[in-house]
């Protein structure tokens, strides 16, 4: 095992925790809503986006039109442009394994790797990807534990989707301590207050994540000239 796996493995080890916690509350849920253990899986293997999974479920269980899916798939995963935008100049240098890598950057994988500092004896696309790889590893154990306990073990799944929104508060903080630099962090909370006033609390999430995009961009402007 070289250097750079074992980086990988010591990176990912507290994710493992949450993911495999996480990915049994999706497995239990989807089994209660009657999702099967072979669909549950096929879900973490290639949507493996751990609120929209939440919310699949939900959508699968009601009655809601195609057209408003797709758009709450949109609203719902538009934050990873913002992730995007942070990660250009990292992921615009990978010459291996780069689609799964880009498809792989959840919430917690991008909190590792956005101040990620590298020494030279690491290979950083090899890191990426095998950081990337256990993370959604570790994902699909839990949401196998979960789908097979929901099956053989009665559950209340009331208030289980809030765990993804609890996670997230974690990561928010976890990248509060790591850096000095707020800047990214107080905007987009001040983005965020501002477009909850103006467009109410249903309709804020889309023009805030937009406004935060253009935030971010500019701020990497100034940073770089």
């Amino acid at each position: 095992m070289n250097k750079t796996t074992k980086e990988a493995i010591k990176d990912s080890l507290p994710i493992m925790a949450g993911y495999i916690a996480l990915g049994a509350g999706f497995g239990v849920l989807a089994s209660t809503h009657g999702v099967g253990f072979i669909y549950a899986l096929l879900m973490s293997i290639f949507i493996y986006a751990g609120s929209m999974q939440y919310l699949t479920v939900s959508l699968l269980a009601s009655t809601t039109s195609v057209i408003s899916a797709i758009f709450m798939t949109i609203v719902v995963n538009i934050r990873h442009m913002v992730y995007g935008v942070a990660m250009l100049e990292k992921y615009s240098a990978i010459k291996k394994n780069k689609n799964y890598t880009i498809f792989s950057l959840t919430d917690e994988t991008f909190s590792v790797v956005v101040s990620k500092e590298f020494s030279e004896d690491i290979n950083k696309d090899e890191y990426y990807f095998k950081l990337s790889l256990l993370n959604q590893f570790y994902w699909i154990v839990g949401t196998i534990i979960g789908s097979l306990l929901g099956n053989v073990i009665p559950f209340d799944t009331t208030g289980i989707d809030f765990s993804m929104t609890a996670l997230f508060i974690c990561v928010v903080i976890n990248q509060w301590e790591q850096t000095s630099d707020h800047l990214p962090a107080i905007g987009g909370l001040i983005i965020s207050i501002i477009c909850l006033l103006i467009f109410g609390s249903s309709n804020f999430l889309f023009p805030s994540i937009i406004v935060i995009s253009i935030y971010l961009l500019i701020l990497r402007g100034l940073r770089h000239e």
